[in-house]
């Protein structure tokens, strides 16, 4: 079991308010819609994968390609 000091949930509270502000910025920006027209998933594959991980596969498909 892993136990949080207040601190620490403060800063993963922290963290996760960040987080869903990207998210929602990415998700919102023009190079992931267009990155989401190009991939062929239909409308119930998106919804059942959600936004958290198709910004992560967007993320680490991008990287990818820069690293490339």
């Amino acid at each position: 079991m892993v136990i949080f000091s207040a601190s620490q949930k403060s800063e993963f509270s922290g963290n996760t308010q960040i987080w869903e502000s990207l998210k929602q910025a990415i998700a919102s920006s023009s190079g992931f819609q267009r990155w989401e027209l190009e991939r062929p998933m239909d409308k119930e594959q998106l919804q059942d994968v959600g936004i958290d991980y198709r910004v992560r596969r967007y993320l680490r498909e991008t990287l990818e390609t820069l690293a490339y």
